[in-house]
């Protein structure tokens, strides 16, 4: 899946950011420059990706 910043203005000029993609705290990282330009936070809603874990893959293979 590919990382993704949306962001919402309403009529009323009330404006919300959703990360896709991210996984665990990169999503505040990356969404960070983008909440200081907007103002004062008032709400925070945490999806489940940001209480997963990334996970690396090795694959380690001998030489006989």
């Amino acid at each position: 899946m590919s990382k993704t910043i949306e962001i919402t203005i309403a009529h009323n000029g009330q404006t919300s950011v959703e990360t896709k993609g991210f996984v665990g705290s990169e999503c505040r990282q990356a969404s960070q420059f983008i909440e200081r330009a907007l103002g004062q936070q008032t709400g925070e809603v945490l999806k489940t990706e940001f209480h997963q874990t990334t996970t690396n893959h090795q694959s380690l293979r001998s030489s006989p």
